[in-house]
């Protein structure tokens, strides 16, 4: 229910945002400053971890029953990985939710929300209905939320019992390699970037956009920035009223710079911590669901946390890691999201500027 209304909502959206699509071109130059991007953060993150020592494992290797099958070396190509992708979303729905099968959940969502948005009026009772069902299991997920301290603090606990008693220093050594990597990224990388393309000071960028990092900063939250940002980029870039509505909207759910990167990392993290040898395949995969994954990334506090699934599962990793990542996640969403939206008015900035130069 709550991927059926986040398909309707994103749809209304794109009603919205419609006009512009008509009256611009932004949408291609948008496309290509944004997945440029995600691949510097993601090959930045990636690199930066693989060239770090290992970290300890906290598990000892686990001994394979003799019913379960290892996936074999010729069925990791992208031909065969397609082909289990497609196999897995289109199945029955209703098998689907009985086995839980979350690829083709969402593709039953998207494809029957946007059956309703094209057969329904806009204020028909059905769409009354979704968004009560969804607001009551939003309440519902915020009652379990409130639990997960108490999880977090019995799996880490476990943990530490026995015998993994370096799980904090391991866990401090992350945290600061993504810290100075997300650092890297925003205080050098995104400016440069811009510099390049546009032309503007590394001083006179950060002194325009000082007030929407500080509030995605202060609140974790790009959506709740989105204003902010909007009224930064007219009044103190002079990005244009038509470009700054289409691409910092469209930047919020899909341009997750500091998400991106912070997800190769942890995936790299956490397959060396539970002891898993990643191939060269594994760490394609996790490039590949890193990106797809930081595009349409909720923007509100830990949002992230619900992509670093996708991620962990094609890497083969537990996902039981999360609880793990939640002990120092909190505190490393603050700089991620003002990561996510520097890059967003960057984009904005850079693609403003391409459409001066076209006019």
């Amino acid at each position: 229910m709550i991927c059926l209304s986040s398909s309707l909502s994103l749809s209304n959206n794109s009603n919205i945002i419609a006009p512009h699509l008509l009256i611009s071109s932004n949408a291609n130059e948008t496309d290509y400053v944004i997945h440029d991007q995600a691949i510097i953060a993601i090959s930045l993150g990636l690199g930066a971890a693989l060239l770090m020592p290992e970290w300890q494992p906290l598990v000892e290797p686990v001994t394979v029953a003799d019913h379960i099958r290892l996936i074999e070396q010729d069925t990791v190509t992208g031909s065969s990985i397609t082909a289990k992708l497609l196999a897995m979303a289109l199945v029955n729905p209703f098998s689907a939710l009985v086995n839980g099968n979350l690829l083709a959940i969402v593709l039953f969502s998207l494809l029957f929300s946007v059956s309703l948005l094209l057969s329904l009026p806009p204020k028909h009772v059905v769409f009354d209905v979704i968004a009560g069902l969804n607001k009551g299991l939003n309440k519902l997920v915020q009652g379990i939320i409130r639990l997960a301290p108490i999880a977090v603090f019995s799996i880490v606990f476990e943990f530490t019992v026995s015998g993994n008693t370096g799980l904090f220093g391991q866990l401090a050594l992350f945290a600061l390699l993504v810290l100075v990597l997300t650092l890297i990224h925003g205080l050098i990388v995104l400016p440069t970037l811009a510099k390049i393309f546009t032309g503007i000071k590394f001083s006179t960028l950060f002194k325009a956009i000082s007030a929407p990092l500080a509030m995605a900063f202060a609140t974790s939250s790009s959506s709740a920035t989105l204003p902010l940002s909007m009224q930064a980029a007219e009044q103190e870039l002079g990005i244009s009223q038509s470009t700054s509505s289409f691409v910092l909207p469209l930047g919020a759910v899909m341009n997750m710079d500091g998400t991106a990167l912070f997800e190769g990392v942890a995936a790299i993290f956490l397959a060396q911590l539970f002891g898993i040898d990643l191939s060269t395949t594994g760490i394609v995969m996790i490039f590949i669901m890193a990106m797809v994954s930081s595009v349409g990334a909720p923007g509100m506090p830990s949002g992230s946390m619900s992509g670093m699934q996708l991620v962990m599962l094609a890497a083969g990793i537990p996902l039981e890691g999360i609880a793990i990542l939640l002990i120092i996640e909190r505190p490393l969403d603050t700089f991620r999201t003002a990561v996510n939206v520097e890059g967003d008015l960057v984009a904005a900035l850079v693609v403003d500027k391409w459409q001066q130069n076209k006019s």
